[in-house]
């Protein structure tokens, strides 16, 4: 099978490429290991533990692309407010969408819902051939592009390849693209629990003195005693707190958090996954571009992995069809290399960012609690500079692509 671009991973990222490289005039195939198959969703059955914070500016994306409107018919819940403070000193900051005039600061939405709202987007189009339940086995270098050769035996080829196909990324690996990663030797532990107040619609971060653990705002037909956590520990600790039966899990995670939505009366099933920050070298080569989780990841600490995963969907879509409008070749390294340029110094400040903020908050030196204790009562202070991280997590500043803009 010969395909003008194959994308592996119809997971968030790449099922947004394709989408927003429909009617491009490219023949697409899309792959994926799993099935493929849309699910039955009730909108009053229970969380799936791994969600997604949504910026404006993702929202944005998924809209022009056609997915928005299915996510928004199975479950998306709005945040319009951030609260974060630190667990060992008196440093606290709130975030208000109102202080932009925007309604919601994004949306909490279980990944499942994205990923099956673009599916059925991909399917209801027409244009993209899926393929399912495809591993890719072996990837060869040819003079005209690449041949993947599947698990089954079958074989295609492409000029262009992506690896969207997440963190442990199959193609990055059998393309032999270098990385630098490194172990954060905390494990983070997701599930959905019910608290006795309402979350008002606010997303509450505290840093413990293991690490951050954010409880995140679920709605589910008007009840909004629900939160996703995100609690980041020591793998020790996490070993610990997965061993505990729900009661005294509920009672540790109440303790953690101050009760500051009071108790915590009910959880869901719990996941543990280690954190690991990986960024490739290079994002490109002739007839290759890798992205989202298989470009990079980052501490989960402010949600913003797959912002910038759409985000570089969205840009490398808007770098190829300006190629093809210009009678490019779309496979050509300097065409990716624009993608390359664009996304690479974002993601890597959006690393150090977060890199930094956790070391900051895990440190224990008298002088270094005092730094973040201040540094967080400054900006309190200070508007303007409220005003201007809200405004960054919106997507309403920086090189934005035309899927992203306001």
């Amino acid at each position: 099978m010969q395909a003008d671009l194959i994308i592996v991973g119809a997971g968030m990222v790449g099922s947004t490429l394709a989408l927003a490289l429909e009617g491009s005039g490219l023949n697409i195939v899309v792959l994926d290991a799993s099935p493929l198959e849309v699910a039955d969703f009730d909108p009053l059955g229970g969380f799936e533990p791994r969600v997604s914070a949504l910026s404006a500016a993702s929202q944005r994306i998924l809209q022009r692309v056609g997915a928005w409107p299915g996510i928004a018919a199975r479950r998306a819940s709005p945040y319009t407010d951030m609260h974060v403070w630190d667990g060992s000193g008196t440093g606290q900051i709130h975030f208000s969408a109102e202080t932009v005039h925007a309604e919601v600061l994004g949306h909490i939405v279980e990944n499942r819902v994205v990923q099956d709202a673009l599916l059925e987007t991909m399917q209801r189009g027409g244009r993209l051939q899926l393929i399912g339940d495809a591993r890719v086995e072996q990837l060869t270098q040819t003079a005209e592009g690449w041949r993947l050769t599947l698990g089954d035996g079958r074989e295609l080829h492409t000029p262009l390849l992506i690896a969207a196909d997440g963190a442990n990324s199959a193609i990055r690996r059998l393309a032999g693209c270098e990385t630098r990663e490194w172990d954060y030797l905390h494990q983070a532990i997701v599930t959905s629990v019910r608290c006795s107040e309402a979350h008002q619609r606010t997303a509450w971060q505290r840093f413990t003195d293991d690490g951050p653990l954010a409880f995140l705002p679920l709605e589910r037909d008007g009840d909004r005693h629900w939160c996703s956590i995100v609690w980041s520990v020591t793998e020790a600790e996490a070993k610990r707190l997965m061993a505990l039966d729900d009661l005294a899990f509920c009672t540790a995670l109440e303790r953690a958090f101050e009760q500051r939505l009071g108790e915590v009366l009910e959880v869901d099933p719990r996941l543990c996954i280690p954190l690991r920050q990986r960024h490739a070298k290079r994002y490109v080569q002739p007839g290759l571009a890798l992205i989202g989780d298989a470009a990079h990841t980052i501490h989960p600490l402010a949600g913003q992995g797959v912002n910038l995963g759409l985000l570089d969907a969205a840009v490398l879509a808007e770098v190829l069809k300006a190629a093809i409008a210009r009678g490019e070749r779309v496979a050509d390294v300097r065409v990716l290399s624009r993608f390359e340029r664009r996304r690479m110094p974002h993601n890597l400040a959006m690393m150090a960012a977060m890199e930094g903020f956790e070391r900051l908050f895990q440190a224990d030196p008298l002088p270094l609690r005092w730094l973040r204790n201040t540094g967080l009562k400054a900006v309190e202070a200070l508007p303007e500079a409220k005003a201007l991280f809200v405004r960054q997590a919106l997507g309403l500043s920086g090189d934005l692509p035309e899927l992203a803009k306001p």
